[in-house]
């Protein structure tokens, strides 16, 4: 193995598709790491791929964004994934990982938007929430009466908001690990937190504090870590009526008989307003490719082209019918004009 490493780094040096093979590469199949978000539609570009040309179809593990880059950036060689699907774009903390490791050439392909919902079961009512609802429920910290901050006491939605229903506050999420989780306590919870002059004063002195406290979810059942597998959470909805469970748009896509989406700050979790930007929820969706294994694992290329072609991420194509939200024509363009050259991302300042 430790041959088939100095092979590889060898040919990190290419900067062409066709670089030299490294030799005694042992894998005749792409493998795919990453976000469970991204997962659906990287699975549905596999198959079609599996199935219209003579290579093997790529394997694909669901292991969440942050988990996926741990293995992508863990080197060069058939023993590291070629891929890795994210609900967020790469951190500059796993770039450099990455470039410890030998991984200097990363191609960046963003490949549509997705909205983070705040789902239950169709059985139940459809709430309206505001970014400062959900932060009032799932902060682990919450401004008191005072304005200092206290552990969240909060127990029932009706507590948070006389609005919303008198029922206790149950919310299955991702882990850590998750983008979804990563853009979840970024577009909601920070959002909320600032609605509060207290914690705008503490954002003023220190920032670093302001984004420890807003995105520091509870621990103390209220907020539940439900895994990488967003399926399992839209089972547990059906199954629960007064839960709620927070993961991608594609998910209430694909399942509008069973669960649906929360308003947010009165706007709904549809594809318009997604597209729109309406939706104030609403993150872009990438994968990474190694550019090191591009003429080394077999098909690599042909997987870019066809994710990349308008009959997969077009308006019309089939990652549509499967909830992704296309990037607007130019957007689209430019990022298929990426993939064609392979033209990796600037490295980390």
């Amino acid at each position: 193995m430790k041959h088939k490493r100095l092979l590889f780094a060898g040919a990190l040096a290419a900067v062409t598709i066709a670089s030299a093979p490294v030799h005694g590469a042992s894998r005749d199949y792409i493998a795919i790491v990453g976000s469970s978000t991204v997962y659906p539609f990287a699975t549905v570009v596999a198959e079609q791929f599996g199935k219209t040309t003579q290579f093997k179809t790529p394997k694909i593990e669901s292991t969440g964004s942050g988990g996926g880059f741990k293995l992508f950036c863990g080197g060069v060689g058939v023993e590291h994934p070629d891929i890795t699907n994210a609900s967020r774009a790469i951190k500059k903390s796993e770039q450099e990982q990455c470039a410890a490791n030998g991984i200097t050439d990363i191609v960046e392909v963003k490949i549509g938007y997705d909205g983070i919902v705040v789902a239950n079961a169709k059985t139940a009512d459809q709430i309206k929430l505001s970014r400062k609802d959900i932060y009032m429920a799932l902060a682990k910290e919450v401004p008191g009466a005072d304005g200092k901050l206290m552990a969240n006491p909060y127990k029932t939605w009706k507590e948070v908001n006389p609005s919303l229903p008198d029922v206790a506050i149950e919310v299955l999420g991702p882990p850590p690990t998750s983008g979804t989780r990563d853009a979840f306590v970024e577009l909601a919870m920070e959002s909320g937190a600032r609605k509060f002059e207290t914690l705008a004063e503490i954002r003023e002195k220190d920032e670093k504090d302001f984004v420890k406290v807003s995105h520091t979810l509870r621990e103390d059942g209220a907020y539940i870590e439900a895994g990488e597998n967003d399926n399992l959470i839209v089972q547990k909805l059906q199954s629960n009526p007064h839960a709620f469970g927070i993961f991608g748009f594609s998910f209430l896509d694909q399942n509008p008989d069973v669960i649906q989406g929360s308003m947010v700050d009165g706007e709904a979790a549809t594809f318009e307003n997604i597209a729109d930007g309406k939706y104030p929820l609403s993150r872009p969706l990438f994968f990474y490719v190694k550019k090191a294994h591009v003429g080394s694992i077999p098909g690599i290329i042909e997987y870019l082209a066809e994710f990349s072609s308008e009959k997969a991420w077009g308006t019309d194509g089939y990652l549509a019918d499967k909830g992704l939200i296309p990037m607007p024509d130019a957007e689209r363009k430019q990022y298929a004009q990426s993939v064609k050259e392979l033209k990796p991302m600037a490295a980390p300042k």
